[in-house]
């Protein structure tokens, strides 16, 4: 019951996502000229990879403050919050001084048109100014998960959300602003959430014991195990968004509507993501929590609801896409061709959800016990067996591309479950 009493907030929470994506979409795509929508999808995108790089502010966070809770070292967790902030803050500041030539490259490797970049660029460098709340919003979400309370979560990305659906609307249907309207409105929400997320963080220290510790904020060897979790987790996050760049790119060397086609299946495993997430960011705190305490018999406990909750609804997943899945491309897409299309590659997505909720799930333990290198070798095990799988099956086209990207999710998760089970019987259990 604690797990999905954890898992819900967060499976809203990040529903919410998708709908401002949506508002954002409709408001710009009513504008009278398309390249204001092709600005706002490169910025976007642009600021998607760039921001997810750094995650790892989030679940690092989250990994070692539950452990610090399972211990009951609440000095710890205090210290934890205040390490994480000065990272995002120095990591924004950085972002905010380096940003031009960072626009660029990212823009450049984009590709856009010649109408579209400039527009482009105008929204990425006013979104630029969001860096550090961004990153500072991810520490702060990281702290609340780890100490098991994922209604801040839900709140916190509400009320960004909202906030950013509201401004959208005032700026350019209401004030006539174009791209740049969009991203002010961003950069205005992000930071209404940190003010909100700052004075629940306040509420919240004054119900914990303990205290900062100068020594441990301002000299740089007391980041030490901040620094390595959060290292891996990077360098894991920089591979995986090569994993999947290099999908989207070898789909467009294919013609749009391959491109189209790929881009609407892959909602499928972002829709499955979104529930499945809820069950492994739960399992970040449980987990542990438990691993802090060297408590086994509630680690295994966890684990197995988990594991639980995440096939069950890996399951369902499979029969909805297999039995509705091309009702759901037809809300997607009112293109006969792209539907057609989507269609000879949906038993692609009919058997994922049941390969990779393990590797889903297996990140939720991972994290939670800090044992991110194991994160971060499969994915690079996973890119090992992606790429010759793709330029040895390039003969069956799109097909060889599913097949490559199938094979890497399936590789991931059998590497973490290998992992599991290794430390299982070595490490995660009584000693003696």
């Amino acid at each position: 019951m604690r797990i999905w009493t954890l898992a819900w907030p967060i499976i809203l929470s990040n529903i919410t996502v998708p709908l401002l994506g949506l508002v954002d979409t409709a408001v710009v795509g009513h504008l009278p000229d398309s390249r204001y929508l092709a600005a706002v999808t490169l910025g976007a995108t642009l600021f998607s990879f760039l921001y997810w790089g750094f995650g790892f502010l989030r679940m690092g966070t989250t990994g070692l403050v539950a452990q610090a809770i399972g211990r009951e070292a609440h000095s710890d967790v205090r210290n934890l919050l205040g390490q994480s902030l000065i990272m995002a803050a120095v990591i924004g500041a950085l972002l905010i001084i380096f940003g031009s030539p960072l626009i660029s490259l990212g823009l450049w490797l984009l590709d856009g048109s010649e109408a579209a970049t400039p527009l482009a660029r105008e929204y990425a460098e006013i979104r630029l100014w969001s860096a550090p709340a961004v990153l500072a919003n991810y520490a702060v979400l990281g702290w609340f998960l780890g100490q098991q309370n994922a209604r801040v979560t839900l709140m916190i990305l509400v009320l960004t959300n909202s906030v950013n659906i509201v401004l959208d609307l005032w700026f350019v249907v209401g004030l006539g602003m174009t791209s740049g309207g969009v991203a002010l409105a961003s950069v205005i929400a992000d930071y209404s959430a940190l003010t909100f997320g700052g004075y629940l963080v306040v509420r919240q220290l004054g119900h914990l014991e303990g205290c900062f510790q100068r020594q441990r904020l301002l000299v740089v060897s007391a980041y030490s195990a901040l620094f390595n979790v959060n290292a891996n987790l990077f360098v894991r996050t920089l591979g995986l968004l090569f994993a999947m760049a290099f999908f989207t790119a070898q789909g467009a060397r294919q013609g749009d509507t391959v491109l189209a086609a790929n881009a609407v299946l892959l909602q499928f495993i972002m829709l499955t993501s979104y529930a499945l997430d809820g069950f492994a960011h739960a399992a970040e705190s449980l987990v542990g929590r438990a691993f802090g305490r060297r408590d086994w018999r509630e680690f295994a406990a966890t684990v197995r609801a988990t594991v639980q909750f995440s096939f069950w609804t890996a399951t369902v997943a499979t029969f909805a896409f297999a039995l509705g899945g091309n009702y759901l491309v037809a809300l997607l897409t009112g293109l006969a061709e792209v539907r057609a299309t989507a269609a000879s590659y949906l038993p692609w997505m009919v058997v994922m959800p049941l390969i990779a909720v393990w590797s889903y799930l297996l990140d939720g333990v991972f994290i939670g016990t800090t044992a991110v290198r194991e994160m971060r070798n499969s994915i690079f095990i996973g890119l090992a067996v992606y790429l010759p799988t793709w330029w040895l099956s390039q003969g069956l086209g799109n097909h060889g591309l599913w097949l490559a990207f199938t094979l890497f999710m399936f590789t991931r998760s059998a590497v973490l479950i290998a992992y599991y089970y290794r430390y299982r019987q070595r490490h995660w259990r009584p000693q003696g």
